[in-house]
């Protein structure tokens, strides 16, 4: 009996000493990893950590709390795409005619854009240019999101929204011999140049509320600057001349068409994913804008972000957790307000209504992407969107454990006083904690 009960003994402690870390010891490992850190002390900080095949959340801390979520915002606009846009992106819808064809644009931001170099859209407007009249789009937008920062006009992370965009909304300036390529070519009229551009040291600014542009003198060497130009109010005002200038021809354009019952048919340009790809992996704001647009104009027939976030919160995500304020597409403003749990929500939803590949395409994993500098022996156990703001970071994806769980998590930190790469290094240091022991 007693050598039976030494046996028993022996099992228990094996079995007991194989078993994987239980989440009992999650509270700890934050509370190491990034809780009692001095980095963390002024800020405000929310996580929860969801496990889908149990259906339970592992760990939660101030998960019901609102945080400005920066670009952790794209992960909304990413999942409504997924849900709303077909497998290829509508550049424009059309009605043929004999003599005329009426073109309506649809917030495409892939028209013209240096990131894809197969072009359909231009190619079919090329082919039928002598008979085109461009219609005013379905718009109700303006250029920036509420909440953005004005004096943010001219960087190239804010271009401006439109109905019509082409070239990215972006004037390219490339250094050539003592002199600068411009692109699109039409901008080069606008430049004016008040110093010497030989030794390099220089840079180009934009008025704020004209497409003027000033070669600057600055004690650091030029590089191949973007700067938005503004749109303006109609696609007649910038986009339709640049269109003009590209295709060499001169164009018509038109408010409406005489039969408002007509049955517009729809142009396809590049596949969905290939820009939702570029926009997770960049955290691209122009590309989530208009994504979100895009989606408008499928759902509710306008290109309208106060419209479409109010229907979405009505339809596709009326089964999340915590009614966020979800004011954009990108992030970029401060009046997004959400949960770590509304996260997760809209993670564990994508998870539920699309394959893995198709996510694990889209979103960056280790060392990639925005990921890049960090979770480097983690490529494949980590596909994660980032957020960063002045003192405001966030980092939500999916996580691969060395014991085969895959898990869903949201970090949100808001008001921080140290440097964003402190804060995510401690964020690495907890979802790779959870990675290698859980």
């Amino acid at each position: 009996m007693k050598q039976l009960a030494y046996l028993l003994l022996l099992a228990s402690f094996i079995f007991t000493s194989c078993k994987v870390q239980q989440p009992a010891g999650l509270a700890l490992h934050a509370k190491e990893s990034m809780l009692d850190k001095a980095a963390f002390a002024p800020a405000h900080v929310g996580i929860s950590v969801y496990d889908p095949a149990e259906n339970k959340y592992l760990y939660n801390y101030q998960e019901g709390k609102y945080f400005v979520p920066a670009s952790n915002t794209k992960l909304f606009t990413c999942y409504a795409a997924m849900k709303n846009l077909k497998d290829s992106l509508v550049a424009f819808e059309y009605l043929p005619g004999e003599e005329n064809m009426a073109v309506r644009f649809t917030g495409d931001p892939t028209f013209l854009h240096p990131d894809f170099k197969q072009q359909p859209a231009f190619t079919f407007l090329r082919e039928n240019a002598p008979n085109l009249t461009f219609i005013t789009p379905n718009w109700n937008a303006a250029s920036f999101g509420r909440g953005w920062a004005w004096d943010d006009f001219d960087a190239d992370y804010m271009p401006e929204r439109s109905p019509m965009p082409i070239y990215g909304n972006l004037v390219r300036f490339e250094r050539k011999g003592n002199g600068l390529n411009i692109i699109p070519r039409a901008f080069k009229d606008s430049l004016t140049i008040f110093s010497s551009m030989e030794s390099g040291n220089f840079t180009i600014t934009r008025d704020k509320t004209d497409n003027h542009f000033e070669v600057v003198q600055r004690n650091r060497k030029f590089t191949t600057t973007d700067i938005p130009f503004t749109v303006k109010k109609s696609i007649e005002d910038v986009s339709l001349n640049l269109l003009e200038d590209t295709l060499n021809r001169v164009l018509h354009f038109a408010s409406g068409v005489d039969n408002s019952n007509a049955t517009w048919k729809k142009f396809y340009s590049q596949p969905t994913d290939s820009l939702l790809k570029i926009l997770m992996h960049r955290s691209d704001n122009f590309f989530a804008e208009q994504t979100l647009l895009m989606v408008a104009n499928e759902k509710i027939g306008v290109m309208d972000d106060y419209q479409i976030i109010d229907t979405l919160l009505k339809t596709d995500f009326a089964g999340i957790p915590h009614k966020p304020k979800w004011v954009d597409g990108s992030g970029l403003s401060r009046y997004n307000m959400m949960t770590p749990q509304d996260f997760v929500w809209v993670l564990t939803q994508m998870k539920k209504e699309f394959s893995w590949d198709r996510i694990k395409e889209i979103l960056p994993t280790g060392d990639d992407g925005t990921l890049a500098g960090l979770y480097k022996n983690y490529a494949g156990k980590i596909y994660a969107k980032t957020g960063t703001l002045s003192n405001h970071v966030a980092l939500s994806g999916y996580i691969t454990t060395n014991s085969g769980r895959t898990l869903i998590f949201s970090v949100l930190v808001n008001a921080h006083q140290t440097t964003a790469s402190d804060v995510r290094k401690s964020i690495e240091q907890f979802i790779t904690g959870i990675i290698e022991k859980y």
